[in-house]
């Protein structure tokens, strides 16, 4: 009984229409990593708890069957793993094997476990989503390709974007999500500590 309402549950939730609203969501993610720190809007899904509308879209809309996901403390279900199976076929996997990994902060350190691309394939290497309570365009500021001036962008911390973008060419990108509402922070933006805006 139980396999089966995990069965049934795992079939809902994903687009009603999975070319369309791929492609729709998709222009929005693009959107967003072009647009460093300004926040998009997703929707079109309803994953299980504690998935965010946001980041259960980027699921849908980012991963495949060639695709490893790793599930980051509270958002590493039984739910959640056969809702992604389902509608994705991507492998969960652990978080240095990573291509994306999800979860809230804290759960996703160590940041030093993930792949950080390589000299010669700098592209190799994973892409975080970061689960937040609230996102908004306070706190830290941001400067780099796509953005006019600074931006700001309500970070959990600044720090580990800072040796974050040592790194560079290597490194990490970020997501995050809060609800239906998504940014990002690909490791071409700089990051420096902000007060009030």
């Amino acid at each position: 009984m139980l396999a089966t309402a995990t069965s049934t549950s795992a079939m809902q939730g994903g687009f009603k229409d999975v070319p369309t609203e791929a492609a729709r969501q998709f222009r929005a993610i693009m959107n967003a990593i072009a647009r460093p720190g300004r926040i998009e809007t997703l929707d079109g899904a309803t994953p299980p708890a504690p998935m965010s509308v946001a980041a259960g879209v980027m699921v849908l809309t980012l991963c495949d069957p060639d695709t490893g996901l790793h599930l980051a403390g509270d958002h590493d279900t039984p739910n959640i793993r056969a809702w992604v199976q389902f509608h994705t076929g991507a492998p969960i996997v652990p978080a240095e094997d990573a291509d994306f990994a999800i979860g809230r902060w804290d759960a996703l350190a160590p940041l030093t476990t993930y792949a950080i691309g390589t000299p010669e394939y700098p592209d190799r290497s994973a892409t975080l989503i970061v689960e937040m309570d609230a996102l908004s365009s306070t706190g830290a500021i941001l400067t780099g390709p796509g953005i006019k001036d600074t931006a700001r962008l309500s970070l959990p911390e600044t720090d580990a974007f800072l040796r974050n973008a040592l790194l560079f060419p290597l490194g990490l990108d970020f997501f995050f999500c809060a609800d239906t509402r998504l940014a990002s922070l690909p490791r071409t933006t700089k990051v420096t500590k902000g007060g009030a805006s």
